[in-house]
């Protein structure tokens, strides 16, 4: 009797690791496969956020080899923040900025949030007075005495959104 009940619980131990390495296995199986999935899914999630950004950076002085070669600058970030710097110089102006195309309003004046150089040549850049947003497209200069010079080649001013 106590044989066939040591054979029993060994039969049954046996068993139950079976089934456990089975279960761990499995599992472990479904894990990687998971694993795979999602790296799968952040791979290609990533390759779609590049190339929107290169669609994105399309019409920008930093990958514009040929607006570049123009330029003929060795420090291109140091030469886009010249131009930047330049633009938002004229924020301070108590009319505000003239490269906005609009007069100052009552007590707001326009001023340049952003912008960004599309080349050797044009800036695009948004204004605002706090209330009414805009956008302007200008021509920049660069001068023998390497100062900036800008032209309002087209501007336009948001209709005021009524709530």
């Amino acid at each position: 009797m106590r044989k066939s009940l040591f054979l029993y619980l060994f039969i049954i131990a046996a068993l139950m690791n079976v089934f456990t390495y089975k279960y761990f296995t499995s599992k472990d199986g479904a894990a990687i496969a998971s694993l795979t999935e999602t790296k799968k899914k952040v791979t290609d999630s990533l390759k779609l956020v590049t190339n929107q950004l290169y669609d994105a950076n399309a019409f920008s002085l930093e990958t514009n080899d040929r607006a570049q070669n123009y330029l003929q600058q060795n420090d291109l970030p140091a030469f886009s923040e010249k131009v930047k710097q330049a633009l938002l110089a004229y924020n301070d102006a108590p009319e505000g900025n003239k490269y906005t195309d609009q007069p100052k309003m009552g007590e707001q004046k326009y001023i340049i949030n952003k912008v960004k150089i599309l080349n050797h040549r044009w800036v695009i850049a948004n204004y605002s007075n706090g209330e009414i947003w805009g956008e302007v497209l200008l021509k920049y200069f660069v001068n023998d005495d390497q100062t900036i010079s800008f032209e309002i080649l087209n501007s336009y001013l948001y209709p005021k959104e009524l709530n």
